[in-house]
């Protein structure tokens, strides 16, 4: 079974999967087991103990159809190589601000648009765990993505697109739980956990379900002054205001926002340094990726990397808490 915990650099991870062998036998031997315990199952019908052909690919016993080790995870129906996509997976994962699609046709070339399907596939794996709600407390923060007209001639600007307009621009809601963690060395240290959602607006009509769905009762919710968080006392939380239109970032030391606004920041520079410009189409997708930077931020590189690769083979399914050390209740 390959150590995962090796992969600590690009350099340690090409060394290892220099070619399609490696990657193959990795695929199959966290899919099936090694040696002896192997049980090969059909991705189609789930008969076990299938028969490995001399090409390398496999037959089903049941069902007579042939697979390789590609069919059920995000390499199937592709011609580009494992190793390509397995570099693609690790600059994806590792790099802080994101990778375009045209920097990463350079480095393992491949097309613009082969690498813009790439970067899609394994965003998929980004998907946000919403099973576990949030607890404890827990600062709640809306974003509005676009919008900017200053470029344009004055006779081409959309008219009133001020304020919390959404003529020109996409709300986006975001919920982040203040948490602990004991590191490596044993002491304990500040954590956050975020997730993000694309919302139609920002009415109380719209954001309090998603708050009630994701967080659990009982819990401190910190907010703005927005008219939207208005009630969420008697929906069984205690509401905690920072009101920032009377110039007011924080109270009694504790009730404040900085902590997701750090994190809207944070997706902002994500959004004009890398990627320039996103459709709303795809905007959830890019808020799943941020969010994973910013929930494994404190996880090895090799962790990381092991965490995404198990994803992509449907092994495990993407979580809130990737952080491999223990949290603090």
């Amino acid at each position: 079974m390959v150590d995962f915990s090796q992969f600590d650099s690009l350099v340690a991870l090409t060394m290892h999967f220099n070619n399609e062998e490696a990657c193959r036998n990795a695929i199959a031997e966290s899919r099936w087991g090694v040696g002896e315990e192997q049980d090969i199952v059909c991705p189609y019908c789930g008969g076990h103990h299938c028969t490995t052909r001399k090409d390398g690919r496999f037959r089903c016993n049941k069902c007579k159809r042939n697979f390789s080790c590609r069919v059920g995870t995000i390499f199937e129906d592709s011609n580009v190589s494992l190793v390509k996509w397995f570099i693609a997976m690790y600059l994806i994962s590792s790099h802080k601000k994101g990778i375009s699609s045209c920097q990463l046709s350079r480095d393992i070339k491949v097309t613009q648009k082969t690498a813009w399907f790439m970067l899609h596939k394994v965003r998929a794996l980004y998907a946000q765990n919403t099973m576990e709600p949030f607890y404890g407390e827990v600062e709640c923060d809306e974003v509005y993505i676009g919008g900017r007209e200053k470029w344009k001639h004055k006779s081409m600007r959309t008219p009133n697109t001020q304020g919390r307009s959404t003529k020109t621009k996409t709300p986006v809601f975001g919920m982040m739980e203040r948490s602990s963690i004991v590191n490596d060395k044993g002491d304990i240290e500040f954590m956050s956990y975020v997730r993000a959602i694309v919302v139609t607006n920002t009415k109380g009509e719209t954001l309090k379900p998603i708050i009630e769905r994701e967080i659990e009762q009982g819990s401190t919710v910190f907010t703005d002054e927005l008219n939207a968080y208005t009630g969420l006392a008697n929906m069984g939380y205690e509401h905690r205001i920072c009101n920032h239109g009377a110039l007011q970032f924080v109270c009694d030391g504790a009730v404040y926002t900085n902590n997701i606004e750090g994190f809207w920041s944070h997706f902002r520079r994500m959004i004009s340094g890398c990627y320039h410009d996103v459709s709303d189409e795809h905007l959830q997708s890019y808020i799943d990726e941020v969010c994973f930077r910013w929930n494994t931020r404190k996880m090895a590189e090799s962790e990381r990397f092991s965490q995404m690769f198990h994803t992509s083979i449907g092994l495990v399914r993407p979580n809130r808490e990737f952080v491999l050390c223990q949290k603090v209740a």
